[in-house]
């Protein structure tokens, strides 16, 4: 079984700690997606994980193993890099068949590997160029299929596609999908990208200055986030955010009352944060007054960017709106959709 757990892991340097205890448990086969702001140590973790990076306290375990002293070549993972860390004189064939010539397998063994490989990547007619004779996608190709040779109990991915143009991430992006759906291997994929992350992972995990903020399945992370910082992280755009006071049946936002599907415990008179995703909220002559200051047409869908109530506040529409900055329109937050995070502390979701 290539299980991976981590518990009470602690990276610390120096006087300063970067990762606070984290607890995290992947299932044999499953594709986890490490997200989170610049600097909230998500690389950090994929490097303990790989033992490029020793950690300060607790335990590693892959498939039942404590890992914490083992070398990286003896941990029997494949890791995946954003710069693609080709040798740059090997030609395709040779920078695939380097680890396993390293460790002494045999021609046959190694000629079938790269010939499996290469055909699952589509890279059969690429194996005698270098890589200066491919494309980033290419270049992309042949360090997953490096890491396909080896067999690993775990992939660990480190923002691979950050160096792809916008068109070929999205591509990439099906083609790591369906190569992890054949091969079936656990995966840890690191990205900053939420989109990346609730379009591949089966499970993401948010963190925030070293510590996990939730871990869950894609949706449930959309529908139901442990607090504003998740919610504000996890969809795109991100969610709409405002000051409120609780009242019966809903909030006062913006000086206007909203009603609420589902009303917390909380005493009236108590300050929320309310919240409403933009995807959440429809075009009506009925609703509340707010003024343009934004329009991002995209085709299929237009960002509408308003003011209400002092507060930015976003709105997106499945049609074409012709609107302009500075006319007002009228808008309408599904009550059932909304969320009420608490004012203060670490901002938990109160509903």
């Amino acid at each position: 079984m290539s299980t991976l757990t981590l518990r009470g892991v602690t990276k610390t340097f120096g006087a300063s700690t970067v990762i606070h205890g984290v607890d995290i448990d992947i299932a044999d086969g499953e594709f986890v997606a490490l997200v989170g702001p610049s600097g909230c140590g998500k690389s950090t973790l994929l490097r303990m994980i790989a033992g490029l990076e020793a950690i300060s306290g607790g335990e590693i375990a892959i498939g039942g193993r404590v890992v914490n002293d083992l070398l990286p070549k003896a941990r029997d993972i494949a890791m995946v890099f954003q710069n693609y860390a080709l040798y740059p004189h090997m030609t395709v064939r040779q920078n695939m068949a380097f680890s396993m010539r390293l460790r002494r397998a045999s021609k046959a063994e190694i000629e079938r590997r790269v010939s499996d490989a290469a055909r699952i990547l589509g890279l059969e007619a690429l194996l005698d160029r270098h890589p200066r004779q491919l494309s980033g996608g290419q270049r992309q190709r042949v360090a997953m299929g490096r890491a396909i040779v080896r067999d690993p109990k775990v992939f660990l991915f480190d923002e691979p596609l950050s160096n792809l143009d916008a068109k070929l991430r999205v591509q990439m992006r099906a083609e790591i999908r369906l190569l992890h759906r054949r091969l079936n291997t656990t995966t840890v994929y690191v990205t900053h990208d939420q989109v990346e992350a609730m379009t591949m992972a089966d499970k993401i995990v948010v963190l925030r200055d070293g510590r996990v903020e939730q871990a869950g399945a894609p949706l449930d992370l959309y529908d139901a986030p442990a607090n504003q910082f998740v919610a504000g992280f996890i969809g795109s755009p991100a969610m709409n955010f405002l000051p409120s006071v609780l009242q019966p049946g809903g909030v006062l936002a913006a000086g206007v009352h909203l009603p609420l599907g589902r009303v917390p415990a909380a005493a009236a008179g108590t300050a929320v944060v309310y919240g409403i995703r933009p995807e959440h909220v429809a075009l009506d002559p009925a609703g509340i007054e707010a003024e343009v200051t934004g329009v991002e047409p995209t085709g299929a869908e237009t960002l509408l960017v308003t003011r209400l109530g002092g507060q930015d506040f976003t709105c997106l529409v499945h049609d074409r709106v012709h609107v302009r900055p500075g006319e007002k329109i009228h808008l309408r937050p599904d009550p059932a959709k909304a969320h009420v995070f608490a004012a203060s502390g670490a901002g938990g979701r109160l509903t």
